[in-house]
C-alpha cells in the first residue's frame, strides 16, 4: 500500500496552526498502563502529541510517513523522530508500553497496522486513538463552517474522512476495549488563527490544486460578518473521540 501524502505541503502550517489536544488525556493514557518506559506515536504529524507523552515516558519514539512533517516537528529530548510507515515501524517487538494514534487512524492500512501493534505492544499495553470533527465557535459561525465542510470543500475529502465524521466508530478495533472519560480540545483564536487552521485541511489543498482558488475566499466575508472584529479572540472547541484497546497476554496451553 503506497502512503497517501495529504499533508507535506501544509506542513509547516500544519505546526503553527493545529490545535493542542488537553494535557488530561495524556495524564489519563498514562495512567493506563503499568510502565512507562516507551511510548511510541505514530502518524506523529509535527509531534504535538509526542511532546505531551514525554511528559510521562522516559523516551517517546515518533514515526511519521512524511518527511515534509518530521522534518517542521517540534524538538524534545526524550522524544526520537523517525520517517516510517504505520505498517512497519522498525521498532523492537514487545518493546511498547502505549501506542497513540492522533487523528491519523483512517490514513492507515489498519489491518497491518493492527498486527504491527500486535508485535510491537508488551503484554497489558494499551493502543490509544483519536480523532475530533469540526470546530465549534457560535451558532453563526458554526453554520458557515458547516456550510464549507460539506458543500465547498466537501467533494475535495478523501473517502478516508468518513471515518472521522463517525467518530472512528465503524473503525474495526480488535483489542479488548476500555471505557474512557470524555476529553474535549480548547483554544482561544482570533479569526485570522481560524482561517490558518483551516488552511491546513487537505480537502482545501485539494481544492486550491485543482481549481486554483482559494476556498476560503468563499467564506471569508461571511466568516467576518458572523466573527465580528477579525482580531477579536473566541473560545473554540473540538470533541475528542477516543479509543482505547488493551493488548492482552497470549495464554499458553498446556497439554
Amino acid at each position: 500500500m503506497s502512503f497517501k501524502d495529504h499533508f507535506s505541503q501544509q506542513s509547516a502550517s500544519y505546526s503553527r496552526y493545529r490545535p493542542h489536544y488537553p494535557e488530561g488525556l495524556f495524564s489519563y493514557l498514562a495512567s493506563q498502563v503499568e510502565r512507562h518506559e516507551r511510548a511510541w506515536d505514530c502518524g506523529t504529524g509535527s509531534g504535538q502529541a509526542a511532546l505531551e507523552l514525554a511528559r510521562f515516558f522516559a523516551e517517546v519514539i515518533a514515526t511519521d510517513a512524511s518527511e515534509q512533517q518530521i522534518a517542521n516537528a517540534l524538538y524534545h529530548e526524550r522524544v526520537r523522530y523517525r520517517v516510517a510507515p504505520a505498517e512497519a515501524s522498525g521498532l523492537d517487538a514487545d518493546s511498547v508500553d502505549l501506542i497513540t494514534v492522533a487523528q491519523a487512524l483512517h490514513w492507515f492500512d489498519q489491518e497491518r497496522f493492527y498486527t504491527e501493534v500486535r508485535r510491537v505492544l508488551r503484554p497489558g499495553g494499551v493502543l490509544a486513538v483519536w480523532c475530533y470533527r469540526l470546530a465549534r465557535v457560535s451558532p453563526a459561525v458554526d453554520a458557515v463552517l458547516d456550510r464549507f465542510y460539506t458543500e465547498i470543500v466537501g467533494p475535495f475529502w478523501p473517502p478516508e474522512r468518513e471515518l472521522i465524521d463517525q467518530g472512528y466508530r465503524t473503525v474495526p478495533f480488535p483489542f479488548a476495549e476500555l471505557e474512557s472519560p470524555h476529553f474535549e480540545m480548547e483554544a482561544e483564536w482570533t479569526l485570522p488563527h481560524l482561517l490558518g487552521y483551516l488552511g491546513t485541511w487537505s480537502a482545501v489543498q485539494r481544492y486550491r490544486e485543482q481549481k486554483g482558488q482559494d476556498p476560503l475566499e468563499v467564506i471569508q466575508s461571511e466568516l467576518i460578518q458572523a466573527w465580528g472584529r477579525p482580531e477579536t479572540m473566541a473560545s473554540i472547541r473540538w470533541p475528542v473521540y477516543l479509543r482505547l484497546g488493551r493488548h492482552r497476554p497470549v495464554s499458553s496451553s498446556r497439554p
